[in-house]
């Protein structure tokens, strides 16, 4: 059977967007505000090599909430697959959750629910697990929060954790990763990689 790595996108693949002028922090709305984290494409690569499917589950509940609309999403990621394509790194499953409990001003209202698929909650795992005939017991999911790994348990996954210390200012788990008991954990997706590659 398939052994899959789910990745989480912001903060594990690709960084936020930092606006200097008004200071604030938004996720990637547009294929030129896509910047790869250190390590991304190579902790990638590795897991590939190692014989790992790849795919990205990602909540990006901007069009509940009337921030973005859901084309930005999707134009953004396809832009982040293809650019990943040209790494030679290959994304076999995109799982993307546009939900919110409570929606917002200007947003779709038929995304304004609670659901099953945004994360913790694992529906977007267990998505890509039976498009790709996974292993759950041989397979991962990688991701910056708390949200991530909770996910990935209840999918039935094993979990890491990448957790840089330069990005605490933005990461809810500015304490460190202490008491989230992740499989692996590193300060970037190539650590991580190297960790998920020296298990049994």
């Amino acid at each position: 059977m398939t052994r899959v790595a789910i990745l989480d996108r912001d903060g594990t693949i690709i960084d936020v967007v930092r606006d200097e002028e008004t200071g604030s922090v938004t996720v990637a709305f547009h294929p030129d505000q896509i910047r790869l984290l250190k390590g991304a494409v190579e902790g990638m690569r590795a897991l590939q090599d190692a014989g790992f499917a790849l795919a990205i589950a990602t909540n990006q509940p901007a069009p509940a909430k009337g921030q973005f609309s859901a084309a930005a999403v999707r134009r953004t990621h396809d832009a982040l697959v293809t650019r990943l394509a040209e790494a030679g790194v290959r994304i076999a499953a995109v799982e993307v959750c546009m939900h919110h409990p409570d929606g917002g001003e200007g947003g779709d209202p038929a995304l304004a629910r609670p659901c099953e698929c945004r994360k913790p909650r694992p529906g977007m795992l267990h998505a890509v697990v039976t498009r790709l005939g996974a292993d759950r017991a041989a397979s991962w999911m990688i991701g910056d929060s708390r949200g991530d790994l909770e996910a990935g348990r209840a999918a039935g996954l094993r979990t890491g954790l990448v957790f840089a210390t330069s990005r605490c200012e933005l990461c809810p788990l500015r304490g460190g990763p202490a008491g989230l008991l992740p499989d692996v954990h590193g300060a970037t997706l190539a650590d991580v990689a190297r960790g998920i590659l020296l298990r049994p």
